[in-house]
């Protein structure tokens, strides 16, 4: 089992987040998708088919001729890369010797076609890897990135492809109401009383949990105390429902549940937390909606489960303050690499010389002037308070 410390962070190339497989150059022995099931690869000696030995991976043919076998994968949440695992699971004469991989940004949603005269850059150089091992390399370049090309030299098979990493959307979709604790926004655990059974970070997953497996679930408390979690939100904002979803947990749900929230980065014992959702019954294998309870900002907030008991999803619906907004853009287009800022600058109104222009400023958090016009056309029109301080210079 890897433990290296960038596995922590989720992975941005996981089916579970959306991800996709969009293209392999070959794969005739293992499909492609293979590369980003959450679950580990599993092995069985008697499964075989008429291609030959059937592999829970992704697996090409031998090659005759010169060249490298690739698959690229679309993150399902682009961001900063800090870590891949190439994992070899049950390939040990038939993995590849080698391995690369790279990354590009890109608006939109290209095609295949597309992707292939991208731009890419290496954030793991051509590098030795073993058979039935998983292979792990740290990332140092913290661009934000919203595709990976796993290169493979010359052909072989690879189980699994994780792409640990820090989420960072796309602010541009963040406007109006969202869940501010979506794992897929930006939202992340960063404290939990107990993971026994299944890691709290299921919670914030995309779409309805199918099993028990998929939410959150900690061991059974026999010492009077109660099991909790805490998330730092996508972005600071003022809440307006809540749920709490006990799907699939039917004998071993949460009995009661409280949401509490705070506004900044103190999360010590003499925090102010206020109420959210107060300490309420909860049911089995049910949805549960709330209005929140307070209309005040909050970057953080903390469910609390009584005595114990697992969770399926937790949604907190709410819209983020302007100032967030507003800091949310300019670290995105600090984090851009200089292709796509250009483009999305261009977006904004911006012609390209004075897109370049404007990148040399860089970084726009903290320090550098970026136009209010431009700012605020990235923001979907909203005002931060204080624009009119050092963000006024507009384009020539």
């Amino acid at each position: 089992m890897t433990t290296h410390g960038f596995t922590r962070l989720p992975d941005l190339a996981s089916r579970a987040l959306a991800a996709s497989v969009v293209y392999a150059n070959d794969e005739l022995f293992a499909e492609r998708e293979n590369l980003i099931k959450p679950e580990s690869s599993v092995f069985s000696t008697e499964d075989f088919g008429h291609k030959g030995k059937v592999y829970d991976g992704w697996e090409t043919r031998r090659r005759r001729e010169p060249g490298n076998d690739h698959a690229i994968v679309r993150l399902g949440v682009p961001g900063v890369v800090h870590g891949v695992v190439i994992d070899t699971a049950w390939f040990k004469g038939n993995y590849p010797p080698y391995a690369s991989v790279e990354a590009t940004s890109v608006e939109g949603a290209p095609s295949p076609a597309e992707l292939e005269r991208a731009s890419w850059e290496t954030i793991v150089g051509k590098s030795a890897i073993k058979g039935d091992t998983e292979n792990a390399f740290e990332v140092a370049d913290r661009r934000r990135w919203t595709h990976v090309r796993l290169s493979i030299y010359p052909d072989g098979g690879v189980a699994r492809f994780r792409v640990h990493g820090e989420p960072v959307p796309d602010p541009r979709f963040m406007d109006g109401t969202i869940d501010l604790a979506a794992l897929e926004h930006g939202g992340a655990v960063v404290d939990c009383s107990n993971t026994f059974y299944s890691a709290p970070v299921q919670l914030l997953l995309p779409g309805r949990a199918r099993i028990m497996g998929d939410g959150w679930e900690n061991a059974r408390r026999r010492d009077g105390g109660n099991d909790h979690v805490t998330i730092r939100l996508a972005a600071r904002g003022r809440i307006r429902r809540v749920e709490i979803d006990t799907s699939y947990f039917v004998g071993n749900a949460a009995g009661w549940a409280s949401l509490r929230g705070i506004d900044g980065d103190h999360l010590d014992e003499d925090a102010e937390w206020f109420d959210l959702v107060p300490k309420t019954r909860l049911q089995p294998d049910t949805r549960h909606f709330f209005r929140s309870a307070s209309a005040a900002p909050v970057t953080h907030v903390r469910l609390d489960v009584f005595p114990d008991g697992g969770l399926a999803r937790l949604r907190v619906h709410g819209e983020v303050v302007a100032d967030a907004h507003h800091g949310a853009v300019l670290r995105w287009l600090d984090l851009l690499p200089a292709e796509h800022a250009v483009q999305v600058l261009g977006g904004a109104g911006v012609l390209p010389e004075t897109a370049e222009d404007l990148l040399r400023r860089r970084p726009f958090a903290v320090g550098g002037v970026l136009p209010s016009t431009v700012l605020s056309t990235l923001s979907g029109g909203l005002r931060p308070a204080g624009l009119t301080g050092v963000l006024t210079s507009e384009t020539g």
